[in-house]
């Protein structure tokens, strides 16, 4: 399993980038879980290799920091940030370490880090490491995130480390190792712009742009491109964050990839209940980072990423700013375009001209208003309209039973069968479409707090792999498992979330 080995372009970058930390060794590092599959892309094991005992030690001591290999450079990336929009001009790794790149399959490459892995200078009197919950957490929706086809920083393994860290009780603690196209944030630039080094940011532009964006280098205006890249992607993500209703939690600048994944998975949560205002962080109390704040919020962070750049776009301020201005714009369309091109596939709405996408926007947001007033669970209505055939039938129960007040979706079902009558597919190759998008099984808090409470308090990890082998497979119906379709009941509601710091 050895035969992989690490490159790091980062560390090139110069001492002001990065503190050259190695992991702190931990006492008793035990595998919780390899995630196989991207352990093959990314050549660490054999496609179908089964893991036997020394495999297992091997993994815990890579996974865990205390084996470091001989190929890899641990290092804490410095970076800043805004939180919950006032700024931090230092922040940086503090319970992270930078492993290096690995080869992908695919001919990329992906970055490597260790969280949870004991103190750096950027850790402000923290302790550098992860309680075992957040670590669960993350494996169990960065993957659940993979399978919904969003673009996410992905799991590769997690350990528990034998020790416990002191958090408001004593807790056993945990290391998660994840790969990402790219762990740069927008907070990376802003610690550069802070210190009026310009000549810094332009080197982390030129490193984004060679790992992430390779075409817009041979532009004639690259740094102009790469904003343009940037603000798009995210655009497209936060549009499909909306259409799982996903609530990211904490979408501070230092908490968005430049490459445009989803990363920091701290009190994020799936919706149960439908609620525009819904609120996942137990510290967000403006609601800042709210379900319908999301698309704005990304849109300021991308500003606060364009005015680090704006010295490389024209000599110019004035001009910089109106370039900048003009590529912002292109979020706000390229985010109400890719909303309602996932919302419309949610409902089964293909034939499209200028009118009929008025027409469908108005017939949706109608919908998400009806769910808010009856506090209808997200998922389960998209996924029983997805059963639906165009006249009206005993599937017609399903749904209905999600409303307080099923008359209100009666009414609503009346006119999307009506403009169901200009589709041409049939009510089968309708179904499935729908089927492809609306998911049956999502990481539901509730769900995960269960998971978190049986390996806390009971070292039994059998809930947790039996949760991610029902996440593989979100969007088929899958025999048995129907209490994992579920939402929680009020008693398992979860009424406090945190990030794990």
């Amino acid at each position: 399993m050895n035969n992989f080995s690490f490159k790091n372009r980062y560390i090139d970058l110069g001492k002001g980038f990065y503190e050259l930390r190695k992991p702190t060794p931990v006492t008793q590092p035990s595998l919780i879980k390899f995630n196989d599959e991207l352990g093959a892309e990314l050549g660490m094991v054999a496609d179908g290799h089964d893991i036997d005992k020394q495999d297992e030690v091997f993994l815990a001591g890579l996974f865990s920091g205390n084996l470091i290999h001989d190929t890899s450079e641990p290092l804490a990336m410095a970076y800043a940030g805004h939180q919950f929009g006032h700024f931090n001009p230092q922040l940086g790794d503090g319970r992270a370490i930078y492993l290096g790149e690995l080869a992908h399959v695919e001919g990329s490459s992906l970055d490597v880090q260790l969280k949870g892995s004991g103190q750096t200078c950027y850790s402000r009197n923290g302790d550098g490491r992860a309680a075992l919950g957040p670590v669960l957490r993350e494996y169990l929706v960065s993957e659940a995130m993979h399978k919904l086809n969003v673009p996410t920083t992905r799991a590769l393994a997690a350990v528990t480390t034998g020790e416990e860290v002191v958090r408001e009780q004593l807790l056993p603690g945990g290391i998660i190792t994840r790969t990402a196209s790219s762990f740069i944030r927008v907070g990376s630039f802003q610690y550069f712009q802070m210190q009026e080094d310009a000549v810094s940011v332009k080197a982390l532009a030129d490193y984004v742009i060679e790992r992430n964006y390779p075409y817009v280098a041979e532009t004639q205006k690259p740094y102009i491109e790469l904003l343009e890249a940037v603000v798009l992607r995210q655009a497209s993500l936060i549009a499909q964050w909306m259409a799982y209703g996903f609530i990211h939690g904490v979408m501070n600048t230092d908490n968005m990839s430049i490459a445009g994944e989803t990363i920091d998975y701290g009190p994020c949560a799936f919706m149960d209940f439908y609620n525009h205002g819904q609120v996942y962080s137990s510290i967000d109390r403006n609601g800042r980072y709210a379900y319908n704040n999301q698309a704005s919020i990304g849109l300021w962070n991308l500003s606060r990423f364009a005015e680090t750049l704006l010295p490389l776009f024209a000599d110019d301020i004035d001009a910089a700013v109106e370039i900048a201005k003009d590529i912002l714009q292109k979020y706000i369309e390229r985010y109400d375009e890719a909303w309602l091109a996932n919302m419309r596939a949610k409902c089964g709405l293909s034939t499209c001209d200028d009118v009929a996408a008025n027409d469908d926007k108005t017939l949706i947001e109608s919908l998400l208003e009806i769910m808010h007033e009856n506090q209808a669970d997200f998922t389960l209505t998209f996924y029983h309209l997805s059963q639906l055939n165009v006249r009206p039938g005993d599937k017609d129960t399903g749904i209905r039973d999600l409303f307080k007040k099923p008359d209100a979706i009666d009414a609503w079902l009346v006119r999307w069968r009506q403009r169901l009558s200009s589709e041409t597919m049939d009510d089968s190759e309708r179904q499935q479409g729908m089927r492809s998008v609306n998911p049956v099984y999502i990481p539901r808090n509730h769900q995960i707090e269960a998971v978190i409470r049986a390996a806390e308090d009971h070292d039994d990890f059998a809930p947790f792999h039996a949760l991610h082998a029902v996440l593989q497979d979100p969007f088929q119906y899958q025999q048995g498992r129907q209490a994992y379709m579920l939402p929680p009941e009020p008693e398992e509601v979860v009424l406090q979330t945190f990030c794990g710091t």
